[in-house]
């Protein structure tokens, strides 16, 4: 007869490897199971390598950056934040920066870093580790977990089940929903799932003659006719199919949505945000009057970055030699506006495989916040990126990731 594992938690990432850690700081016989050879495949990737593990904001500043659901996580939060978080890396040796924005990286500027404490703590706690394993269905008697079976058609018994399978961003990790298709199998609600985080294609072609060119300290605003979404200032990277960049994935997600119910989108490129638009005017004034015999290309070297000169002037519609005595004060103004408000138009989204994160999951109505446990089956409980919450760049979604994972694993050993 096969021996009944206490807890099982399927997915090896942050929120996995948090819930089976807390788990094992409770009680003893615990499971984590990983479909590939190693942990934390995708939590490699993150911060460009050095993870953004979570963000220095206050409680309630951190949740207005989940602009959904973010109240859901409320209670995950109060029961492990971010310096819980802090504390938990530092006290096992791995010490953490505070950088622009409240942004919190490990000082080694490895995200290995942060893996190998996490496996540390589960070779210390005894979690039995399965590596290469796929889960095909979860078995379930009157309302009640009662197992998992294995690709390999293995069962393997369970009391409990912490589902932390990922979405299905970057699937290439090995992040490819199938948590969330085995939820749904059991009747949990799923929202709709689109990329988050994730660069933007235009319609002029402007972008792949920039390509590579990253425009720093400039500020954007999205609108689709009816609302407009205004950024902060940072920067903003050309790619050969649009932009993506800090300022563009934050504010993705709301593009994304505006782009589902097929709303025209465009974005404002404001090169100047620092220079209302007067002061802008009397800036160009000053530089025109002060090289009166130099070409505006010339001119436009000192104002924007080299390789954008000549498209700005194409897009401007201005003989590049036109000296700087012959502009009229429409000409000026014209030149104010573009620096004001550069216009590409989005037409996508680029797809949800080169996605940082998952948009949609698991419906937070079948979900219990105080304890992370299905509402439909006992002893179900989920954790990380599968559930339907989401925040834009900083460290938010990470520390959403350890928050769900802690939580499920607290509940899941004392339930």
């Amino acid at each position: 007869m096969a021996v009944i594992k206490k807890i099982v938690v399927v997915g090896g990432g942050p929120a996995g490897m948090m819930a089976a850690v807390r788990a094992s700081q409770l009680t003893k016989d615990i499971t984590l199971i990983e479909k590939n050879p190693t942990l934390g495949k995708k939590l490699l990737l993150s911060g460009k390598g050095r993870c953004n593990l979570t963000n220095v904001n206050e409680l309630d500043s951190f949740l207005e950056r989940f602009p959904k659901n973010g109240q859901f996580l409320r209670d995950a939060f109060k029961h492990f934040f971010n310096n819980d978080l802090m504390d938990f890396f530092e006290k096992r040796g791995l010490k953490l920066s505070v950088e622009r924005q409240g942004r919190v990286f490990p000082v080694t500027d490895r995200a290995n870093s942060v893996k190998e404490v996490l496996e540390n703590e589960l070779n210390k706690n005894n979690v039995n580790m399965v590596y290469k394993t796929k889960i095909k269905e979860m078995l379930v008697e009157k309302g009640e977990v009662k197992g998992l079976l294995t690709a390999g058609k293995k069962i393997i018994p369970a009391k409990r089940v912490i589902l932390a399978t990922g979405g299905v961003s970057y699937s290439f990790t090995g992040s490819t929903g199938e948590g969330i298709k085995m939820a749904q199998g059991l009747n949990h609600s799923v929202s709709q799932i689109r990329p988050g985080l994730v660069p933007l294609e235009i319609k002029q072609r402007y972008p792949r003659l920039l390509e590579g060119l990253t425009l720093k300290n400039i500020c954007l605003k999205f609108s689709n006719g009816k609302k407009d979404i205004f950024s902060e200032i940072g920067e903003l990277l050309f790619t050969g199919f649009g932009v993506s960049g800090p300022l563009v994935l934050s504010l993705s997600g709301q593009i994304v949505d505006w782009l589902e119910a097929r709303e025209k989108v465009y974005v404002e490129i404001d090169l100047k945000p620092a220079l209302s638009r007067e002061k802008l005017d009397l800036r160009l004034l000053r530089e025109l009057n002060a090289n009166s015999k130099k070409s505006i290309k010339n001119i436009l070297s000192g104002l924007l970055p080299r390789r954008m000169v000549n498209v700005f002037i194409d897009i401007a519609k201005i003989d590049p030699d036109k000296k700087a005595s012959h502009f009229t004060q429409k000409d000026r103004r014209d030149l104010a506006s573009l620096f004001k408000g550069l216009r590409l138009d989005i037409i996508r989204s680029r797809p949800i495989e080169e996605a940082m994160i998952t948009m949609g999951g698991i419906s937070l109505k079948d979900i219990n916040p105080r304890t992370m446990e299905s509402r439909l089956i006992r002893g179900l409980y989920f954790a990380g990126e599968m559930i339907d919450v989401h925040a834009d760049t900083g460290g938010f979604n990470l520390q959403a990731a350890f928050s769900t994972g802690y939580l499920a694993g607290e509940s899941a050993a004392l339930n």
